[in-house]
């Protein structure tokens, strides 16, 4: 089951109307996804990348309405794959968050944001066993899956799909 969650709504938000400003549709600005998830307080699990990864957003320029966005997001492999959950490693991600964002002034008027994303698991400790009230427990639970995907660079826009992909140091 999904669960809007406020902080996506708002990082999906700044992200749209970022975009607007620079008049570009990238994932990069200001940092990489998901280092702009930890960078708002949320944990990722351990197992999601660092640095410029991006297993969490997923961005689009140009499309006047959702039903054309959201064919758009469907026609792309690795948008696909991450915003209907078709591979194990997504399939567990239930926090989400879109923003919608125009302005005439700019290149692709329209721009959509749309994190989606799992949080590190928490537990609330029974106050017997800590001398605070209501601790939160970050659980250090690994999850391994076959396949870490990552966006890379992918974005969405109107005039065509751009995919560059970041290369790994060792490749």
């Amino acid at each position: 089951m999904l669960t809007c969650n406020p902080t996506l709504v708002k990082l999906a938000e700044e992200k749209a109307k970022d975009m607007a400003q620079r008049g570009l549709v990238s994932h990069f600005l200001g940092g990489s996804p998901n280092t702009r998830i930890r960078n708002a307080g949320l944990t990722l699990p351990e197992y999601y990348g660092d640095a410029m990864s991006n297993q969490v957003e997923a961005l689009a320029g140009g499309y006047k309405t959702a039903d054309d966005v959201w064919y758009a997001l469907k026609t792309s492999t690795s948008h696909r794959q991450h915003l209907l959950g078709e591979l194990p490693f997504y399939q567990e991600q239930d926090q989400i968050g879109i923003a919608f964002f125009k302005d005439y002034s700019t290149p692709h008027v329209e721009y959509w944001a749309i994190y989606l994303t799992k949080l590190a698991d928490t537990q609330r400790l029974p106050e017997a066993e800590t001398k605070r009230p209501s601790t939160l427990l970050l659980s250090k639970r690994k999850k391994k899956f076959e396949q870490v995907p990552d966006k890379g660079l992918g974005i969405v826009t109107e005039s065509g799909e751009v995919i560059l992909q970041t290369k790994k140091p060792d490749e």
